[in-house]
C-alpha cells in the first residue's frame, strides 16, 4: 500500500509494543517515520525493521515531557523530512497501585508521560500542520479510561487524553487537521506483562481468562491497533474527527 506517500509522520514511545508496529504500519503504507522513544538506542530495532522493507525512518531519543527535548526533537525530524503530516501520541508507562499505596512521584510520572507528553508533543506539531492546512494526530488512550482497579493514575491519564483528543478537534479542524483517539481494551505487550505480574497471575493464563471472555474469544495484539491507527492517519478517515474509537473486540 501507498496511501501514505510522501507524508512524514512521528510515533512516539515505538521502540517497542504498540508504537513499534504502528510505526512499522505507516512506513508499510508508504510514511517517513520519525521513531521517538525515551533513549535513541530503544528506536533503532524499529528503525532497522522499517529499513529492511525498503522504508525510511530516524531514530530519535526524547523524554516525552521535557518540553526543551520535544521542541527539539521535533525540528529535527521537520529538517530532515521538510514536514510534519501525522503525530501518533503513543509514549506511555504505568506505575500500578490501589491508592492508598500510590506515591505522588508515581502520579505524576504517569500523568507526564501520557497527558503533558502529549500536550507537549501536539503543541510542537501544530504550527507545522497549521502552515500546510493538513494533519492528523491520533492520541492513544485505553479502556482503562472508564477506571481500572489499582489504576488510579493510569485511568486519569487516558481519560484525560479522550478530553484533551476532543477539544484539539475543535480548535484544529478549521485548519484540516484531524484528531482522534484510540482506546485499546486488553493487547499482549510487555506493559501487559508487568501488570499481569503485579498481580500475581501467570500471563499466559491471564490472557487465556480475557480470551473466554472476549466476544471475539481472543486477546489483542499490537497490529490490531495498528491497523485502526493506520485508517486514522489515511485520507479515508478525512471526515472522521474528535472520536474516540475503542478497539477491544466488543468486551465490555
Amino acid at each position: 500500500m501507498s496511501c501514505l506517500q510522501d507524508k512524514v509522520a512521528i510515533v512516539t514511545g515505538a521502540g517497542r509494543g504498540i508504537g513499534a508496529e504502528t510505526a512499522k504500519r505507516l512506513a508499510q503504507d508508504g510514511a517517513k517515520v520519525a521513531v521517538f522513544d525515551l533513549h535513541e538506542e530503544v528506536c533503532y530495532e524499529t528503525v532497522q525493521a522499517i529499513q529492511s522493507i525498503g522504508g525510511e525512518a530516524i531514530a530519535i531519543g526524547c523524554n516525552v515531557s521535557d518540553i526543551e527535548q520535544v521542541d527539539a526533537a521535533v525540528e529535527k525530524v521537520a529538517n530532515e523530512f521538510g514536514k510534519i503530516d501525522i503525530l501518533v501520541n503513543n509514549a506511555g508507562v504505568t506505575r500500578d497501585n490501589l491508592l492508598f499505596k500510590m506515591s505522588v512521584e508515581d502520579w505524576d510520572m504517569v500523568m507526564n508521560v501520557h497527558l503533558k507528553g502529549s500536550f507537549l508533543c501536539a503543541k510542537a506539531v501544530q504550527k507545522f500542520m497549521v502552515k500546510e492546512r493538513y494533519g492528523k494526530i491520533i492520541n492513544i488512550s485505553s479502556t482503562s479510561a472508564l477506571g481500572n482497579r489499582g489504576q488510579a493514575n493510569y485511568s486519569t491519564a487516558k481519560a484525560g487524553l479522550q478530553g484533551f483528543t476532543r477539544s484539539l478537534a475543535l480548535e484544529l479542524g478549521p485548519f484540516n487537521i484531524n484528531v482522534n483517539s484510540v482506546a485499546p481494551g486488553y493487547v499482549v505487550t510487555e506493559m501487559t506483562k508487568a501488570t499481569s505480574d503485579r498481580v500475581g497471575l501467570d500471563f499466559e493464563e491471564q490472557q487465556k481468562l480475557v480470551a473466554e471472555r472476549n466476544p471475539l474469544r481472543r486477546v489483542g495484539n499490537p497490529q490490531d491497533i495498528a491497523n485502526v491507527i493506520a485508517f486514522l492517519a489515511s485520507e479515508d478517515a478525512s471526515y472522521v474527527n474528535g472520536q474516540i474509537i475503542y478497539v477491544n473486540g466488543g468486551a465490555r
